[in-house]
């Protein structure tokens, strides 16, 4: 019996010695947990050659079953909560349930009811869709993802002095649904880097971050009041014709002119470098890679009172906040285009140039406006003189173009004699010295910059909200009590009956009816625009009246010498 025992003994240490010689491997020396790579990786100062003594086979064969694991593991939070970034510039609020943005509110810029201006729209909540959702070619997975609940690195981020803070929102599931968020802020933009990375069953996709609907909460009367408020999509580069470079909400509420945009795909842009949402004063804008981006503007909900939005694909880098020329310059990738100072955009800038210049010695912009209007009527005085002199020459010419016109009564009806009597006034022009077109061409010279400030003054967010006197809270919409368009009116009344003209009787009591024409239209521009007509007036009053003295003193002049003689 002992025998056996002992020979049972001697073969199940035979067997185990086999075991382990043939089926075990033999492991590394140096044995090191499987913690310590990690603590390897989150110390950059550690020494090369304690990093040697792990084996790369062995780091290989632990790392990606955890990658897999982790890839189906489940991410998410308990309970929703609300996040909120506060800098000098801003104050916004991210929602972990689906990481989106539920509020940004600009702490320089306020709303009609002087509170801080949120640029992300109520409608968002009727329609519970917030801005950085997300969109793909499947409904329910884009569903399942912007409803989830987002683990989140911070509660509450307070930054200043310029300092930067990241907030990263992650999910996953065990069906290899993952998403993350990271977001990068920092104290004095209003740009933030973002990267998002989306994974479906194990595999990443491409994705669409959504903005809107629309931006901002602007009521129907502030509408109203701004002249040239349009809301809608902008993108850059601008796409070959036919496509726009600019979609607007108004263009595309009726729903067949919608249908007609969708059926040639021309709300869909590709190769786009930046695309954003933006109303006149604000913007939010999605800065992309241009070789691969795609951004999109699509329509939803009722006919009447349809939702808009925009799509934009590999977001990196986002700006929310005021359309500052300045600021949307340094910023750079062209975003200074979004502010739309028109054809003839150059003149425009040089003016917003000029009126800082200004308000930094007077801070009012009323004032900014009278001040570079009286600089411009000094720039332009001598076309001015030249015009007077021209049209007061033309006036003294005028009984004898009359007694031309009545030498070639048949002129009308007679070629010949036509020519001829133009023949005769251009003649008696050229004698005295008269260019005809000497009246009309200086004003014409004008006009650019007369353009150039209108639309300055619809799209220069320095003039948002910005008061002048009693009043005039406003100088961007019109003056509540019309007072400025009358006075507008008047000077402009009395700078014409001053002003020299060749014109007949009857066509210069035509040309009385123009202030009364130009009153009505400029009741509904903005007041800043208004108060620059005014200013122009006056000045030119004054400038009329001395021009008047001196031709008045100087025939006087060569009344006395003929005297003489």
């Amino acid at each position: 019996m002992e025998k056996r025992v002992l020979l049972a003994i001697v073969l199940s240490f035979l067997i185990l010695i086999l075991y382990q010689a043939f089926f075990i491997k033999k492991q590394p020396k140096p044995e090191v947990p499987p913690e310590s790579s990690t603590e390897i990786e989150k110390k950059p100062g550690q020494k090369p050659a304690e990093q040697e003594l792990l084996s790369p086979p062995a780091i290989t064969e632990e790392r990606e079953p955890a990658e897999e694991e982790r890839a189906l593991q489940p991410i998410s939070a308990q309970t929703e909560e609300e996040i909120l970034i506060d800098t000098s510039l801003y104050q916004a609020v991210w929602s972990n349930r689906g990481g989106v943005l539920k509020s940004w509110k600009l702490k320089k810029h306020t709303d009609e009811n002087k509170e801080d201006l949120n640029l992300v729209s109520l409608r968002s909540a009727e329609l519970d869709r917030y801005p950085f959702s997300l969109r793909t070619d499947d409904s329910s997975f884009d569903s399942t993802i912007n409803t989830a609940l987002f683990e989140f690195s911070n509660l509450k981020i307070e930054l200043e002095g310029g300092r930067t803070g990241e907030l990263r929102l992650q999910y996953g599931d065990d069906k290899g649904t993952r998403v993350e968020k990271i977001l990068t802020f920092q104290d004095g933009k209003y740009d933030f880097d973002v990267i998002i990375n989306v994974w479906k069953y194990g595999q990443e996709i491409e994705f669409h971050a959504l903005w809107g609907p629309g931006i901002g909460n602007p009521s129907p009367k502030e509408q109203r009041s701004r002249f040239g408020g349009a809301r809608g999509m902008a993108v850059f580069p601008p796409p070959a014709r036919p496509k726009k470079d600019r979609l607007e909400e108004r263009k595309f509420k009726q729903i067949k002119q919608w249908e007609d945009l969708t059926a040639k795909k021309h709300n869909d842009f590709y190769f786009v470098q930046w695309a954003a949402y933006e109303d006149n004063y604000f913007t939010a804008l999605f800065l992309t890679s241009p070789e691969k981006a795609s951004a999109s503007f699509l329509r939803e909900g009722p006919e009447e009172n349809p939702y808009f939005f925009i799509s934009v694909s590999f977001p990196q880098k986002v700006y929310i906040g005021p359309k500052d020329f300045d600021i949307l310059s340094e910023f750079g990738y062209e975003a200074k285009r979004l502010i739309r100072f028109g054809f003839f955009g150059f003149i425009s800038e040089i003016l917003l140039r000029a009126s800082k210049a200004t308000h930094k010695l007077i801070p009012n912009w009323g004032v900014s406006i009278i001040i570079l209007t009286l600089i411009i009527k000094i720039l332009f005085f001598p076309l001015t003189y030249s015009s007077m002199r021209s049209m007061s020459k033309m006036q003294e010419l005028q009984p004898k173009i009359k007694a031309l016109r009545a030498k070639y009564k048949k002129a009308k009806q007679d070629i010949a004699q036509r020519r001829k009597m133009n023949e005769e006034i251009m003649k008696l022009y050229k004698q005295h010295g008269i260019n005809p077109a000497g009246g009309c061409l200086p004003l014409l010279i004008q006009i650019p910059v007369f353009w150039g400030f209108f639309r300055l003054l619809v799209v220069a967010i320095e003039f948002r909200h910005s008061p002048f006197i009693f009043w005039i809270k406003d100088l961007s919409v019109k003056d509540p009590f019309y007072v400025t368009p009358i006075l507008m009116g008047i000077t402009q009344f009395i700078s014409q009956k001053m002003t020299p003209t060749s014109a007949d009787p009857t066509q210069a009591r035509m040309m009385l009816l123009m202030p009364v024409i130009m009153t009505i239209f400029f009741m509904q521009f903005q007041s800043g625009l208004v108060l620059y007509w005014l200013t122009n007036n006056v000045l030119q009053i004054g400038q009329q009246y001395i021009m008047n003295r001196l031709r008045q003193k100087k025939k006087r002049e060569s009344h006395g010498k003929r005297r003489k003689k």
